[in-house]
């Protein structure tokens, strides 16, 4: 298995892939695709102005969803092009270029969210790091929501093992970002973890 990042692998073989992934997202919107499910879910868990860190932000969908909604958000992504896009069309928010391997901002969140498969998109030596660097960004009662698909190299139960690595439980496990109950068999996990 190779220990790359695998969105800078993308980029490597294909300098447009950043282009592509923000047409399709301007593309479903535009259709009038249902873009904000993790931001309701998200925004359920948390009172009015609460500090969210979007970790893995992307072009910013959930965590400008979010600001929209009156709470203080940071999103946080390695790449730039995705940043930018965020920056122009969430302009409630802060954004920042960064690795989350080495997540180190000041103050703590309420809710760090980590949706769109980012943690199979990571190198797999940086992944319980990653966790551990998320809780640390957690306030008291702050809570870890994680959420990616199955079949993309990252079983759900060594996913599970890493967070416990991490100093991580599990509050709840959901197959859906709209509450379906997990099980053995489901093709998508929502987890939310609290420092153990």
């Amino acid at each position: 298995m190779s220990d790359q990042n695998g969105w800078l692998k993308l980029l490597d073989e294909n300098p447009q892939h950043s282009q592509w992934y923000i047409d399709r997202f301007r593309t479903m919107a535009e259709a009038g695709a249902d873009l904000a499910g993790e931001a309701r879910f998200v925004d359920a868990m948390l009172g009015r102005g609460a500090r969210v860190l979007d970790a893995g932000c992307g072009t910013g969908r959930l965590g400008g969803h979010l600001a929209a909604a009156g709470h203080e958000v940071v999103g946080i992504d390695l790449d730039p092009a995705l940043i930018a896009e965020a920056q122009a069309n969430h302009p409630g928010a802060q954004w920042l270029v960064g690795d989350l391997s080495e997540l180190d901002l000041p103050g703590r969140f309420d809710v760090v969210v980590s949706a769109g498969n980012v943690m199979t998109f990571v190198a797999p030596s940086t992944r319980v790091e990653i966790l551990r660097r998320c809780g640390r960004h957690l306030g008291e009662g702050g809570r870890l929501v994680v959420g990616f698909g199955s079949g993309r190299g990252y079983d759900f139960d060594d996913f599970l093992a890493d967070a416990a690595s991490a100093g991580l439980t599990s509050d709840l496990l959901l197959a859906t970002w709209d509450l379906r109950p997990f099980a053995p068999e489901a093709d998508f996990l929502v987890a939310v973890l609290r420092i153990a």
